[in-house]
């Protein structure tokens, strides 16, 4: 296959860099500073280029046909972008593409101009749980109710501050890291027909609400509802009905069934070599990115989806 440019030499380009190695990929990595590209080189045994796209650029150096772009989200459009027009074609770009409707738009519309794939990197989709779930939900015809829950840590600004996130990803933290369960519950049961929603408590530590609350109906008619209180406990879990039983992503490596007619709840084993190894779906969402394009989501789908994503986050906002 050639070459895989890799942009991104953080925690994120080194999972995706083990994972790489692993599918026998010759690896470029790009990454901003001088510094970064150390650690990552040592910590991954692949030379990176400093700098940045712009600078790798401006060496001279050419781009390969597959692209996967791990930078921080306030950063993920430019470099895209960049990277699409040094002549790169199919683009794996870390969730969720862009933090604003407008980068997200520009980079569908120069996707479509180009003929670039471009394809948003929600690699819980890849997990064993939610393949597994994929099949008991087809063979029992459908899910017929299913709710969500988004809950974020109260003490995330400090966290992400520790870890070098930057203020304007922080500042629009449900977009960069909540619709990572909003894209499974709907990627699960379907896309969103009708929802509504409510959001209250005013700011957190960022300029939107901390505490939502809503409901909706799928494309197929399929009743959902979900809840997240960012000030208080709680974690991220999906929930799918079926006719035959409820099933529990709880957290959502994990999977977990109540039987119709039955109050216990059960473990579902699972083959998690691979989310044991690797960062949990990461390895089949780049043996996708690279292969088969199997349960990958389009830069159409998630333009799509931004008018679902604002009601949830936004909603008819009660106190503020």
């Amino acid at each position: 296959m050639g070459d895989v440019l890799l942009v991104g030499t953080g925690r994120m380009g080194s999972a995706y860099a083990a994972v790489l190695k692993a599918l026998d990929q010759n690896v470029v990595a790009v990454g901003r500073t001088s510094e970064g590209v150390e650690i990552f080189s040592a910590e991954t045994s692949i030379k990176a280029h400093a700098g940045g796209m712009s600078a790798y650029l401006a060496a001279g150096n050419s781009v390969p046909q597959y692209a996967i772009i791990a930078v921080d989200p306030s950063q993920l459009s430019d470099v895209t972008r960049e990277t699409i027009e040094a002549g790169c074609r199919s683009v794996l770009l870390e969730k969720p593409g862009g933090l604003y409707k407008e980068e997200l738009v520009k980079l569908q519309k120069m996707a479509e101009a180009t003929g670039a794939r471009v394809e948003i990197a929600y690699n819980r989709r890849h997990l064993a749980s939610v393949l597994k779930a994929r099949e008991m939900i087809k063979e029992s015809g459908g899910a017929k109710s299913f709710t969500f829950e988004f809950n974020e840590r109260t003490n995330v600004k400090s966290v992400l501050a520790q870890l070098g996130v930057e203020k304007q990803t922080q500042e629009r933290w449900f977009v960069a890291n909540s619709t990572h369960v909003i894209d499974t519950a709907f990627y699960l049961c379907g896309e969103p027909r009708v929802l509504d929603g409510f959001s209250a408590a005013g700011p957190l530590w960022a300029p939107l609400p901390s505490l939502f609350s809503g409901a909706g109906i799928t494309e197929g008619g399929v009743p959902f509802s979900y809840h997240a209180n960012w000030k208080s406990a709680g974690k991220w879990s999906v929930e799918v009905v079926t006719s035959k039983s409820k099933l529990i992503f709880r957290p959502l490596e994990k999977l977990q069934i109540q039987k119709y007619g039955s109050m216990a709840v059960e473990d579902i084993p699972l083959d998690e070599a691979l989310d044991q190894k690797y960062k949990p779906g990461l390895y089949l969402q780049v043996q996708a990115f690279l292969g088969n394009k199997k349960n990958l989501a389009t830069i159409a789908e998630q333009v799509s989806r931004l008018t679902h994503y604002k009601k949830i986050k936004q909603g008819n906002i009660l106190n503020r």
